[in-house]
C-alpha cells in the first residue's frame, strides 16, 4: 500500500485523512506543528493496523519549512505517493480590523507551502510515473468572502492551483484532487474566531470523518474536483448561475456583519 504524506495530521479532516489511509493498510508521514499529538496518533495507528508511522513536526506556516520538510523526508530515504495538502487556517473579521501578521501567516500556509509541498514531491511523482495529490480548498474557494477576504482568496489560489496541475500531470500518471468541503466540525471555527457567523447557525456542520472519506475516495478515484454535501454543492452552483453583485453580499450577510473600527 502506498505512504502518504498528510499535513496538519493532528487534528479535524488531517487527523481523519491518517485514520483512513492507514485502515486500508498504508504507511503514513505525519506533518504538524504539535509533537505530542503526533506521537499519541502515531502509536494508535502503529498499534491497530501494523504500518509505518513517521511523524514531522513543523510549522509551514514558516518561511522554507516546506523545503525542510521534504529534506527530512528524503533523508530518511521514504517514498511519499499521495501527498494530502490539508493544513491550513482562516481568520473572521473586516480586513480593516484584522491582523496582517495572522493574514500573513495564513498566506503561507494555505497557499505557500501547499504549492513548495507540491513542487518538491511532484517531481518525484512524475519521475515514478504515479502519484496522487489531495488539496484541501472549501466551498469559500468559488466566489469572493467578504468578512473573510483573505481566506477565501486563499482557497480559490488553491483551487485555481489544483486544477492547471490535474491537467499538466495527468499524462504522467499523477492526479491532482481539490476537495471543497463546506463548514466542518474540525475545529477551523475556533480558531478563525467566527462564532458570531450566522452560516455556522443556519446550516448543519458535519462530523470530519465522513467528509474525510468523500475527500479520499475523490483522491483515490483521480477526480479534479470533489464536493463533499449537497448544500456545498447548492453553493458551488449558486457561484456559477448568480451574479457576484447578488452573491458578494449573500456571502457577507450569511458571514455575518461587523463594522470597521
Amino acid at each position: 500500500m502506498p505512504t502518504a504524506l498528510i499535513t496538519g495530521a493532528s487534528s479535524g479532516l488531517g487527523l481523519e485523512f491518517a485514520k483512513i489511509h492507514a485502515a486500508n493498510g498504508g504507511d503514513l508521514i505525519l506533518v504538524a506543528r504539535s509533537g505530542n499529538k503526533l506521537e499519541q496518533l502515531k502509536q494508535e495507528l502503529t498499534a491497530k493496523h501494523n504500518i509505518q508511522v513517521t511523524i514531522v513536526v513543523k510549522d509551514l506556516s514558516v518561511t522554507d519549512a516546506a523545503q525542510q520538510v521534504y529534506d527530512e523526508v528524503k533523508s530518511k530515504q521514504l517514498k511519499v505517493d499521495y501527498l494530502i495538502n490539508n493544513a491550513g487556517f482562516g481568520d473572521f473579521g473586516l480586513f480593516a480590523n484584522t491582523n496582517w501578521d495572522k493574514e500573513h501567516q495564513m498566506m503561507q500556509l494555505n497557499m505557500t507551502a501547499l504549492a513548495h509541498l507540491t513542487k518538491l514531491f511532484v517531481k518525484d511523482m512524475v519521475a515514478a510515473r504515479s502519484g496522487k495529490i489531495l488539496n484541501i480548498a472549501s466551498t469559500a474557494s468559488f466566489q469572493p468572502g467578504p468578512t473573510m477576504a483573505i481566506y477565501y482568496a486563499t482557497k480559490a489560489f488553491v483551487y485555481y492551483f489544483s486544477s492547471a496541475l490535474y491537467n499538466e500531470l495527468k499524462p504522467y500518471g499523477v492526479s491532482v484532487t481539490s476537495f471543497h468541503p463546506g463548514p466542518t466540525k474540525t475545529g477551523f471555527q475556533d480558531a478563525a474566531d467566527m462564532h458570531s457567523s450566522r452560516l455556522l447557525k443556519l446550516m448543519p456542520v458535519p462530523d470530519a470523518l465522513p467528509v474525510a472519506k468523500k475527500g479520499y475516495a475523490a483522491m483515490m478515484k483521480g477526480k479534479r474536483t470533489a464536493i463533499p454535501g449537497l448544500i456545498d454543492n447548492v453553493f458551488q452552483m449558486s457561484s456559477k448561475l448568480m451574479p457576484w453583485w447578488f452573491i458578494i453580499p449573500t456571502t457577507r450577510f450569511l458571514q455575518g456583519s461587523e463594522d470597521v473600527k
